[in-house]
């Protein structure tokens, strides 16, 4: 029948179109995955807590001189003074995660002595020290690889004066005198991580040689006392066996 056919004719168009809708949907690219977060890396840092070590140091001393004592009966010097010098050390310690401890040799550049009596700086002597310390120190903690420390040591000094000339107080004839003191230091300053291995040691010391004194003769002997040094000091100090922490 003719009404038929045409009812036929319109559903198979829609079927038709109906198909053809899908496919051009099927083909149509498929929406992307919702992204993964990445989680950032850290930075891996490390603190060096602990170990055997080595250390090294150079510094520049200003020395101290409280004053000079003549024997008894002539006259003090005035204006006494010590000229500035050099140091440098070497030392072997152990740290622990806040406390080191080192043992260090120290060599202290010869020191010019000079006092006044009648004309200025006719009196001088000079002044060298070797001293081995024991010292301990604690590290105040850790910023940006940055550890703040303070310390204190004590040991023995092999001092020598050599030189000691003056024409108003003994000794007159050899003013020459070697002699073993016992010392003291106090210290402060920054150790920089530059390596798991390597720190670099800024930092300050106050070094007490104590009351030194010259060769004597019949006449007597001079003594200067209260001898000192303000240094300031840079080093390294290498880790064998520092443990890494990391962050």
């Amino acid at each position: 029948m003719p009404g038929c056919n045409r009812v036929a004719a319109a559903l198979a168009l829609l079927g038709v179109a109906a198909f053809s809708h899908a496919a051009r949907g099927a083909d149509m690219p498929s929406l992307p995955p919702p992204a993964i977060p990445i989680q950032p890396v850290a930075p891996v840092t490390w603190l060096p807590t602990g170990g055997w070590y080595l250390r090294s140091d150079v510094g520049y001393r200003i020395a101290t001189i409280d004053q000079a004592v003549s024997a008894t009966g002539f006259p003090r010097p005035r204006d006494n003074d010590f000229s500035n010098g050099l140091t440098a050390t070497v030392g072997a310690g152990i740290k622990t995660s806040w406390l080191r401890t080192d043992l260090t040799l120290d060599y202290i550049s010869p020191t010019e002595y000079t006092g006044s009596y009648g004309v200025p700086g006719d009196t001088t002597a000079k002044v060298q020290a070797i001293t081995a310390l024991f010292n301990g120190y604690f590290d105040l903690g850790t910023w940006y690889r940055l550890t703040p420390y303070v310390g204190a040591g004590g040991g023995v000094g092999y001092i020598t004066i050599r030189d000691f000339r003056s024409t108003n107080a003994p000794p007159f004839v050899n003013g020459d005198n070697d002699q073993w003191k016992f010392v003291w230091a106090g210290m402060a300053g920054v150790g920089w991580g530059i390596a798991p291995n390597l720190t670099l040691d800024l930092g300050y010391r106050y070094l007490s040689l104590g009351n030194l004194r010259t060769g004597s003769d019949a006449a007597g002997s001079m003594t200067f006392r209260n001898v000192a040094g303000h240094e300031i000091r840079v080093g390294l100090r290498w880790s064998f066996d520092d443990l890494r922490e990391y962050r």
